[in-house]
C-alpha cells in the first residue's frame, strides 16, 4: 500500500509539472540544439508523459480491482515496468531542468517502485548525448577553432553526458589528458524559460505546503541554476575547492585548464577512477572508506570552508581503493556567511550535544525554518526534525542504508504520512538553506546506496569546529596530518 500511495504522489508531481510548465525546446538526442522555438514539442512530451502515466495508473487500478490476489502482483510488476520505461525515457531525452527532476525523483529510493527507481537511477550517470558534429561546433564557436585543431587528440564520442552538458576526452598539444565539458546549445534559454514559468508550479506547491514562502525559494533556485549555466563560474568554484584540498591524501579535485574554458566550455585534467556502479560492488571495507570520504568532503567543507557542492549524486564521483575519491562537477556551489552557519551549529548543539527542545525550536524560528505562530509543541517539532540528525545521535557505529535515505526524502516531501501535517502548515525553507536541502537528499542517498557503516557521530565531532574532537578513523588521522601541514583557507 505504501508504494502505491507514493507512486501516486510521483504521478501527481508529473501531472503538475505537465500542467504548469511552459516547456523550453526539444530533445537533443538527434544532435539538435535546444531552441526556444521547440517549446511546443517539449511541452507536448511532458504533457504526454503525464497523461500516459495517469491513464496507465487508472487502468491498472481498474484491472487490479477485479483480479484474483495472485494475479495482482503480476499486474503491479507489469505496470511498474511500463511506467519506468515511459518516465525514464522522457526525462532522460529532455535534458536540462526535467533531467534534473528525474535525478531528484531517483533520490526517493524506496519510495518508488523498484523498476522505476532503477530506470531513473540511470539518469544519475548518463543522458543521451548530442552529436559529435554539434559538440565540435560549440567548441569552435567558443574557442575559435574546431577541437581537432585545438587538441593533439580529440574523441568525438562523449565519455559522459548529463543534464546540461556532455564530456569529451582530449589530449592537449602539451600532452596533458583533459576532460572537456560542452554545454548543450540552447539549454541556457531552455532552463531560463523553465525557471520563468516555475512560479505557477510553486504557487501550486502552496496548497501542499502552506507554510512555504515560495517566492524567496524560487529566487534562490533561479540564482543558483543561473550560475550553473555559466561554466566560468564553475571554473572559479572548482579552482577554490582544488586549492582548498591541494595535496589531500584522499580527496582529489581535478585542476582547471583555464586555456580551454569559456562560459559554455569547461576543461579540467582527466581523472582516473571507477564509476559508482562498480564501486557499489566493492567489499564492505572499501565501500565504507569511499562513503567516509564523501561525507568528510561534504560536511567538512561546509564547516571548515563555509561552502558546499550542492549536486551530490553518483555521477559526480570517481573511486579508487583506500577511500580515494575524485569529486566532479562544481556548477552548483553555495557559499554561506558566518551568520548563516552559526544557526546550523546551534541546531546541532540543542538536538544532538545538549538536547534542549525549547532552544532548538527557538533557533528554528529565529532563522526561519519554523513560523513563530506554529501551534506545534516543542516535542512535536523535535520529533519531526530528529530523523535528520539520527546519524549523529547514535554514538555507536551505524549503517546509513537506503531505508534511512528514503525516509529522509519522504519526511522532507511529507509523503505517505511520514511527517506531521503541522509542519506542512508552519514549516519553511529560508533562501540561504534551499540548496543545502540537496544534502538531505543527494548525500544520504549516495551513502545509502553504498550501505556504508562508520562511527558517524565521532567523525562528525571531528568536523564540527566547536567540538574539534580527535581523529576517530584512519582517514581522520590522514586528514589531520594533512591539515596540520598546511595553512587552511579561512572562511570569509
Amino acid at each position: 500500500m505504501k508504494r502505491a500511495v507514493l507512486f501516486g504522489g510521483a504521478a501527481v508531481l508529473g501531472w503538475i509539472l505537465a500542467r504548469h510548465r511552459r516547456g523550453a525546446g526539444h530533445d537533443t538526442t538527434s544532435g539538435a540544439p535546444v531552441h526556444q522555438t521547440g517549446r511546443a514539442a517539449r511541452n507536448a512530451r511532458m504533457a504526454g508523459m503525464g497523461a500516459k502515466v495517469g491513464t496507465s495508473y487508472a487502468v491498472h487500478r481498474a484491472r487490479r480491482a477485479f483480479a484474483p490476489e495472485p494475479r495482482r502482483a503480476e499486474l503491479d510488476l507489469e505496470h511498474q515496468m511500463h511506467t519506468a520505461e515511459q518516465v525514464a525515457q522522457t526525462l532522460g531525452n529532455m535534458k536540462g531542468a526535467m533531467m534534473k527532476v528525474g535525478q531528484m525523483l531517483s533520490y526517493l529510493d524506496e519510495g518508488l517502485p523498484e523498476p522505476l527507481r532503477d530506470a531513473l537511477a540511470q539518469l544519475q550517470q548518463d543522458a543521451p548525448p548530442m552529436s559529435g558534429e554539434l559538440a565540435a561546433g560549440v567548441v569552435e564557436r567558443e574557442l575559435g577553432s574546431p577541437p581537432q585543431r585545438l587538441f593533439a587528440e580529440w574523441d568525438p564520442v562523449p565519455i559522459a553526458a548529463a543534464s546540461i552538458g556532455q564530456v569529451h576526452r582530449a589530449i592537449t598539444r602539451e600532452g596533458q589528458a583533459v576532460a572537456v565539458k560542452i554545454q548543450y546549445p540552447g539549454v541556457d534559454e531552455a532552463i531560463t524559460s523553465d525557471l520563468n514559468s516555475a512560479g505557477m508550479l510553486f504557487a501550486g506547491m502552496r496548497t501542499m505546503f502552506p507554510g512555504l514562502e515560495t517566492g524567496p525559494v524560487l529566487d534562490e533556485i533561479r540564482s543558483r541554476l543561473t550560475e550553473e549555466l555559466d561554466y566560468r563560474k564553475e571554473a572559479e568554484s572548482q579552482r577554490f575547492f582544488a586549492d582548498a584540498y591541494d595535496g589531500h591524501p584522499f580527496i582529489h579535485i581535478p585542476a582547471v585548464v583555464d586555456e580551454y574554458c569559456t562560459g559554455r566550455v569547461f576543461t579540467s585534467e582527466l581523472a582516473d577512477g571507477v564509476r559508482f556502479d562498480e564501486a557499489e560492488q566493492w567489499s564492505q571495507e572499501e565501500r565504507d572508506l569511499a562513503a567516509e570520504t564523501i561525507y568528510r568532503f561534504a560536511i567538512g567543507s561546509m564547516w571548515r570552508l563555509h561552502v558546499f557542492n550542492g549536486d551530490p549524486h553518483p555521477g559526480n564521483y570517481l573511486f579508487r581503493p583506500g577511500g580515494r575519491v575524485t569529486f566532479l562537477d562544481f556548477g552548483l556551489v553555495k557559499f554561506l556567511t558566518p551568520e548563516e552557519v552559526y544557526p546550523l551549529q546551534r541546531l546541532i548543539e540543542t538536538i544532538v550535544i545538549d538536547p534542549d527542545p525549547a532552544a532548538f525550536r527557538q533557533t528554528l524560528e529565529d532563522v526561519g525554518f519554523l513560523h513563530h505562530d506554529s501551534a506545534l509543541t516543542d516535542d512535536e517539532v523535535v520529533g519531526y526534525f530528529r530523523h535528520f540528525y539520527q546519524f549523529a545521535l547514535d554514538e555507536e557505529s551505524g549503517v546509513l542504508d537506503e531505508k534511512y535515505a528514503s525516509l529522509i526524502a519522504r519526511k522532507l516531501f511529507q509523503l505517505d504520512g511520514a511527517g506531521s501535517p503541522g509542519i506542512q502548515r508552519s514549516g519553511n525553507v529560508p533562501p540561504a538553506y534551499v540548496i543545502l536541502q540537496r544534502i538531505n537528499l543527494g548525500l544520504y542517498a549516495v551513502l545509502g546506496q553504498l550501505r556504508a557503516k562508520a562511527p558517524w557521530r565521532a567523525i562528525s565531532e571531528e568536523l564540527w569546529p566547536w567540538v574539534d574532537a580527535p581523529p576517530a578513523t584512519e582517514l581522520g588521522k590522514q586528514h589531520a596530518a594533512w591539515l596540520a601541514g598546511r595553512r587552511a583557507p579561512a572562511a570569509d
